[in-house]
């Protein structure tokens, strides 16, 4: 399944994706706000990744793609409550641009209108600004904060922000 926004592009991610998501998750800011992956992250992860070896974000993994080139990553998990749980990350070189937000706009769009679901939920670090301006820039609101929610691979536990999105509340 492909989602598209003009010269954007959601679609299952490939092996000829590989290069790329090595060299993105591999750069220090997307390490920083995500803890969970490998580090240092080797092309054995990315293939393990889009082979699905691996745990995923979600039930539904999108790779971002602008003009053709893989640009960003965006997934979804749904739960028994038709909740559906959004993650993404986005190359150094798109960001700034909105194409996380636009990514977002899409798959918030398919999740409300497609499965029906009933809330969206993502999590970002408290001090991941624009990882929350993304969100509030779809219409998510900030709900709340889950203490000590994430464990760092240097041994830090740190906070989560949780926003959710409703249907209708999509802008």
């Amino acid at each position: 399944m492909e989602l598209r926004d003009k010269d954007l592009e959601l679609r299952p991610f490939t092996m000829a994706d590989v290069p790329a998501i090595v060299e993105a998750c591999n750069d220090p800011e997307i390490q920083h706000w995500i803890p969970l992956i490998p580090r240092p992250y080797t092309e054995e992860d990315a293939s393990a990744f889009v082979r699905g070896d691996v745990p995923r974000i979600g039930q539904q993994q999108f790779a971002i793609t602008e003009g053709g080139r893989l640009v960003g990553s965006i997934g979804m998990g749904v739960n028994e409550s038709r909740t559906g749980h959004i993650g993404y990350w986005c190359a150094p070189q798109a960001r700034g641009r909105g194409v996380t937000t636009r990514a977002l706009r899409l798959l918030s769009d398919y999740a409300f209108s497609e499965l029906a679901l009933e809330r969206l939920e993502l999590l970002t670090d408290p001090d991941n600004r624009a990882s929350q301006r993304v969100a509030e820039k779809v219409g998510f609101q900030r709900e709340g904060v889950l203490r000590s929610h994430l464990l760092h691979p240097d041994g830090r536990r740190r906070d989560s922000v949780m926003f959710s999105l409703l249907p209708g509340e999509l802008v």
